[in-house]
């Protein structure tokens, strides 16, 4: 189905349900709908469309007043100040829209992708162990199949970057899906690990450290050789909670701002995690097993109603 959908017709063929979210900074509207049913199947399956405005192309800067736009109209003047709409011209080299599809979309990517309200938790090693473990691996195999696809190479293998099979640190390198690929302000790239144990900041010990050591080095070497950006212009970062479980850290541009996967309370700076590992046992419980670790959690999210209920057992 993923080949199909890149058909214009069969993008055309999408019913929608309902709105799940909107985006005012990246101007961005997330939709639910359905998609026909995979060849074999009967009747519509559930679907996630996001589509966001795409960036203006820096390289066409000078041409979009005087080439690019097809038409304008007057919102308001007033004295040196006029605001307008306008039109540009269609063109291949610069998309309107990007559009990510989610099909079939299962009910825990409809939660997901829904706008919700959020809630702060501590959680305990204790509440780890006896809430958040169990719900991590409660998880199928199959939800990080897409993930299984791209380190063995049956996926996306032209998209990687850098791939290192070192046994000990290996990892891939590759854009990530929510990167136009072109505009380099919001470069996004994301480093997955091979090692299948990892499966959140909690697993990490001072064994990893030549692992987290790499995925730092190699990302800033390609984004240097590739982009020509230098030391300093990344921030990479690993999300807790994660949106799946399987190691990984995002890597952007350190100049895109207004991401919400960027917010206290989910994000911690590679930088800070590899610190802090530093300072432990290489074997041995590490600091992010011995933690108590504050962070949000969505209202649709699985662990929302248990480790809400479970904040009145601590101490303020």
């Amino acid at each position: 189905m993923s080949n199909s959908l890149a058909d214009i017709d069969t993008l055309r063929s999408f019913h929608f349900d309902r709105l799940l979210n909107e985006d005012p900074i990246t101007h961005a509207l997330t939709l639910l709908g359905s998609f026909p049913a995979p060849e074999g199947a009967q009747g519509r399956s559930p679907a996630i469309v996001r589509i966001e405005k795409t960036a203006l192309l820096l390289e066409r800067a000078g041409e979009l007043l005087s080439q690019s736009l097809r038409d304008a109209r007057l919102i308001e003047s007033t004295d040196i100040y006029t605001w307008l709409f306008g039109w540009l011209e269609s063109s291949v080299d610069a998309p309107d829209v990007k559009i990510n599809v989610i099909h079939p979309a299962t009910d825990v990517h409809i939660r997901k992708y829904s706008a919700q309200q959020v809630v702060i938790v501590r959680e305990t090693p204790a509440l780890y162990a006896r809430i958040v473990r169990p719900y991590i691996d409660a998880f199928p195999a199959a939800r990080t199949q897409w993930v299984e696809n791209i380190l063995s190479g049956t996926s996306e293998a032209d998209k990687v970057l850098h791939r290192d099979s070192s046994p000990t640190h290996g990892h891939v390198l590759l854009p990530d899906m929510k990167w136009d690929l072109k505009t380099i302000s919001s470069l996004y790239l994301v480093a997955i690990a091979s090692a299948r144990d990892v499966r959140s900041l909690r697993d990490l010990h001072g064994g990893h450290l030549g692992m987290l050591r790499s995925i730092r080095r190699e990302a800033a070497r390609v984004v240097r050789e590739r982009w020509g950006l230098g030391k300093g212009a990344l921030r990479m970062f690993v999300h807790y909670q994660p949106s799946y479980y399987h190691f990984h850290v995002h890597i952007v541009n350190v100049n895109y701002n207004g991401l919400p996967g960027m917010s206290v309370g989910q994000a911690h700076l590679l930088d800070d995690v590899i610190a802090l590992l530093e300072l432990g046992p290489e074997d041995g419980p590490s600091v992010f097993e011995q933690a108590t670790l504050t962070y949000t959690l969505g209202e649709q999210h699985g662990l929302y109603a248990p480790m809400k209920a479970a904040q009145d057992e601590l101490d303020d």
